[in-house]
Order: C-alpha cells, then structure tokens, then sequence
C-alpha cells in the first residue's frame, strides 16, 4: 500500500470506542466534513456498530474495523472475507503468524488493508513478563514487524514510540497505525506508551489513532481540528 497520503485528514482515524450505535451516529454528524476516518472496535461492534461500517463507508468515509483478529486460519479467513464484505478499508490481525497468513489469502484481490498486531500500547515490559513473556516490547515487536512484512501485510499497528524503528524496517509502502496519541497536556489515561500527533508523524507513523481527546471533549469539533492543524504542521 502506498502510504503517502495527501493531507492530515487522510491520516487521522477517530476512535468511534462508545457504547452505542446512537452516541456514534452523533459524533460523526458532529465532526461532519472535517473527519473522514473512523475506528470501529469490539466496544462499539458489540453494541449494534457493526453495521455503521458498511454506512460510513457508502457515505465516502473510510472504516478501520479494529477486531484483533486470532483464531484457527479457517476462522481467520472466513472472517477477513466477511470484513472486506462490510466495506472496511483496514482490518486488524493479532500478529501471529498462522493468523496473519490466513488473512493475507483471504484478503487477496480486495482493497481491504491488513494490519498487525504487534503489541498493544497499553502493555509494557512488565506486562509482557507476567503474561509469560521472556523477552522485552521491543524485541517481540521487532520479530512481529519483520514477520508481517514478509508474510505481505499491509501494515502494523504499533505505538508511536516503536515507530522510527519499525520504519526502517519496513520501508516506506507499508502502513503504520499508531493508537496512544495524547495532544500535549492531556492525560494519557490507559495508555502506557503515548506520543503527540506530531511526534508519532515525525517518528514515521502514517495514520493516527484518536479516541478520548475527541469524542470526550466538549467541543469534538475543535478538538479534532486542533489536532489536524499539529498533524498539518508536522506534515507540512
């Protein structure tokens, strides 16, 4: 996938991470013209969104569907296929091999873009020890990162910190999906490995991830487009 994308608003996907299908509905009419990108996740999946993804999409926004995918490679394809049928532009996988193989197949001749898994934003070294790990974030995201560009995903998803890095790695035609990004002063809630917006672009990052400093500010609008003139300036 080619990753040079044209402005800021390319680049910024809305976190829809809500408890229902109305709330959403709101918050896109809200942020109207000046987002074109939105996050659909289990929270809002599980809450009768799913079918928002198909919508959106008709409607000329674009849909990450954010659905961590692991399970048999059987499951795996049947359910990239389903995806790709709703009309998402990008889907996440767990960055385990077998998943990501199963997802690669299943996904050929669609325009649906796939991503990794590497290891969530909202883990650090301890919670990879006592979740059995014995190595450290950046060796397992390391080892995912170059496992998914061999196996012909379209993309990672990774926190901003591991992103120059990852870049290098990857070179510059596939996608990296960075959530944990906090405009400077906020708080960085459950996220343990956060960046600014323009930190995460300077850092190579090609599509960022907000949720809470949007859709939980008071004027979502403005919030949004403050973060689109950093994202612009950085860009520019």
């Amino acid at each position: 996938m080619d990753v040079s994308v044209d402005s800021a608003r390319d680049r910024l996907i809305v976190a829809l991470d809500v408890t229902s299908r109305a709330e959403a509905e709101t918050i896109v009419e809200t942020l109207g013209d000046s987002v074109t990108f939105y996050k659909i996740g289990f929270q809002l999946a599980l809450a009768g969104g799913l079918p928002l993804v198909g919508e959106l999409a008709a409607s000329g926004k674009r849909v990450f569907l954010d659905m961590k995918m692991l399970d048999i490679s059987n499951t795996v394809e049947k359910g990239v296929e389903s995806a790709a049928e709703l009309g998402a532009s990008m889907l996440t996988i767990h960055a385990y091999p077998h998943a990501m193989r199963a997802a690669v197949k299943a996904a050929s001749g669609s325009a649906l873009t796939l991503l990794g898994v590497t290891v969530l934003t909202s883990l650090d070294d301890q919670d990879l020890t006592a979740s059995g790990y014995q190595t450290t974030i950046r060796d397992l995201v390391s080892l995912r990162v170059r496992q998914a560009r061999d196996i012909g995903m379209g993309g990672v998803v990774a926190s901003p910190a591991e992103a120059a890095e990852i870049r290098q790695v990857i070179g510059g035609d596939m996608a990296i999906v960075t959530p944990g990004i906090r405009p400077a002063g906020s708080d960085s809630g459950d996220q343990k490995r956060v960046a600014t917006p323009a930190g995460a672009l300077d850092a190579g990052a090609s599509h960022l991830v907000v949720g809470r400093p949007i859709t939980g500010a008071a004027d979502k609008r403005a919030a949004a487009q403050d973060i689109l003139a950093e994202m612009g300036a950085a860009i520019g």
